[in-house]
């Protein structure tokens, strides 16, 4: 029997601060979340702002994280908070 390294697994919690509501930031993050099997949600705040839990392998989370600071094609993203998170995720869902 072999040893089965555990895999490692970053999670973040992202604010996304810019014209990133009315752009379809969500749904295009959730896309490219599942592209990069990345698990968390995304969701809208009353302050105008984007906040998403991300989770997954290093990479991907790097490379959503780097998605995050253009985000979708009519976005405007002027700065993007990353902050450790403690959450367990196995999907990537849109809050209302």
């Amino acid at each position: 029997m072999g040893i089965h390294p555990v895999p490692i697994k970053t999670t973040l919690r992202l604010v996304i601060h810019g014209r990133v509501q009315g752009v379809f930031f969500r749904d295009s993050m959730r896309r490219e979340a599942q592209h990069l099997a990345v698990a968390g949600w995304v969701r809208n705040r009353s302050d105008g702002t984007v906040e998403a839990a991300v989770q997954g392998e290093p990479a991907a989370v790097d490379a959503i994280v780097r998605w995050a600071h253009h985000g979708p094609q009519f976005a405007q993203v002027d700065q993007v908070e990353i902050n450790p998170d403690d959450g367990s995720y196995t999907s990537f869902e849109v809050i209302e």
